[in-house]
């Protein structure tokens, strides 16, 4: 007996918390703080909606999704100080950390600085 499954699971967005937060790294489209659904699909049909827990960064031009950063969550932006001024060869472009001069890669996103 064989048994194929047509079928996966997949991302899909449910409400935006926050436009434009940070650039999108294919295509350097504003990305979204979004709130999305696991949603399980079989013959691209969707059967089963999971709420996910955390926000998630999303790009709507190329649809792809990617961690979301620390400082753009909405309630931790009104709690927290501005980060310590640096110059910016020693800050992350994209996450806006503060890293070592020598770092090829940033250690927190892993993005090329």
């Amino acid at each position: 007996m064989f048994f194929f499954f047509v079928g996966g699971l997949q991302n899909e967005v449910r409400q935006v918390l926050k436009s434009g937060v940070s650039g999108c790294t294919y295509c350097g489209n504003r990305l979204d703080l979004v709130n999305y659904d696991k949603v399980l699909k079989l013959f691209f049909v969707p059967v089963w909606r999971s709420p996910a827990k955390d926000p998630l960064l999303y790009c709507s031009n190329c649809r792809n999704f990617f961690p979301s950063l620390p400082h753009a969550h909405p309630a931790a932006d009104d709690d927290q100080s501005p980060p310590p001024t640096l110059p910016d060869s020693l800050r992350c472009r994209f996450c806006h950390r503060a890293v070592e001069p020598h770092f090829r890669f940033c250690p927190f996103c892993g993005y090329e600085l």
